[in-house]
């Protein structure tokens, strides 16, 4: 079968496309892939990386308020679309996968014109703007949370797939230990990380409480982000803060998963990828959405495991010492409520997400 993919801009647009072409690999059915994304988006420096045939088109965002950069928008969008029309025409896929981004818009939107089967995929609890334009003109819109359901006119064309990273996460093979990152195995252990470039506000509240998580009977393993590291390490120089041996403190961890089986509890933000990865395995979360967002959607996206009592959420604004502290007391020093919690992780995780995609794709194109 022949894929063109297309989306990017963030990592929650590309992570769960690599996921599905890995898969579609693995099942022996990609006679070839195309991954179509924006010149200066994350993808274009990801997708190459994986050995997958990229190309980019130049596109940008609409502003909210009437400027002239928007005319700027609708002529990239309109040449973009005719470029996308040339790269369709040359490629001849038999379907066209767009998991948003201003660039897949361009894409799929020719793609429909081409008569080309098209699916986007959509991660989020909000929906965002060009899948919401994009569902008008698919064949099928393919959602992992139930609220983004809601939020499509076209009911017939839904169908609920799950991200594909929880299936690459849940089908893992190669793991790590504790012991790995200098701290003891089978000891009750929390990951705190902010993503790639770190959350100052997730850092900043873990030296805040430094003085009083070195003294938990637990392990913290504190993931800065590789933006932070050195500004952290200079405020623990600077301020002579103690850091005991529970504690362990590194810029990235490159496969943040191999170790979340071994984590008790993640303090994170709660982009779709992360929460995708935390209810493949069932980890306990405590989510501290990010406020800098379009259309607030990690906070929608936390909310969603909070009600079934998968994780916590804590809004940054309202981050101090005592919740920071006592939510991580909560589920390391209670293993009932620990299992109870990961037991309503798992639920959300839907393990065969990229095998219901790839179904989704033959029912498309038979």
């Amino acid at each position: 079968m022949r894929v063109l993919v297309t989306g990017g801009g963030t990592g929650g647009h590309i992570y769960p496309m690599l996921a599905l072409i890995k898969r579609m690999k693995e099942r022996g059915e990609l006679e070839d892939v195309l991954f179509v994304g924006s010149k200066r988006g994350l993808e274009s420096d990801l997708v190459p990386k994986e050995g997958i045939d990229f190309k980019s088109l130049e596109i940008q965002g609409f502003k909210r308020k009437l400027t002239f950069d928007n005319f700027k928008t609708l002529n990239l969008f309109f040449k973009s679309v005719r470029e996308a029309k040339k790269m369709i025409k040359e490629f001849k896929p038999d379907v066209v996968i767009g998991s948003g981004g201003y660039v897949s818009g361009a894409v799929v939107y020719a793609a429909s014109r081409l008569k080309v089967p098209t699916i986007i995929h959509e991660q989020n609890s909000v929906v965002g703007i060009t899948n919401k334009f994009l569902s008008h003109f698919v064949t099928k819109i393919a959602y992992v949370f139930d609220g983004a359901a809601t939020q499509f006119s076209q009911k017939k064309k839904l169908v609920k797939t799950g991200n594909p990273r929880s299936q690459e996460v849940a089908e893992m093979t190669q793991f790590a230990r504790l012991t790995d990152f200098g701290l003891e195995n089978d000891v009750p252990t929390v990951l705190v990380f902010g993503g790639s470039q770190g959350s100052k506000a997730l850092n900043d509240k873990v030296l805040d409480t430094l003085d009083v998580l070195n003294h938990k009977p637990y392990q913290v393993m504190f993931v800065t982000g590789r933006h932070y590291y050195n500004e952290v390490k200079e405020t623990i120089a600077k301020e002579q803060l103690n850091v005991q041996k529970n504690i362990v403190i590194m810029p990235y961890i490159d496969n943040m998963t191999a170790i979340l089986p071994e984590i008790t509890a993640v303090v994170s933000r709660s982009g779709a990828t992360t929460i995708a990865e935390l209810t493949a395995v069932g980890t306990p979360s405590i989510l501290i959405p990010s406020p800098n967002v379009t259309h607030d959607h990690q906070t929608k996206n936390a909310q969603d495991l909070e009600k079934t009592g998968a994780a916590v959420v804590i809004a940054e604004s309202d981050l101090n010492d005592y919740n920071f502290v006592s939510s991580i007391d909560h589920i390391l020093l209670d293993a009932s409520y620990a299992k109870k919690m990961s037991l309503a992780a798992k639920k959300h995780g839907i393990s065969d997400a990229s095998d219901r995609l790839i179904e989704l794709v033959h029912d498309i194109t038979q």
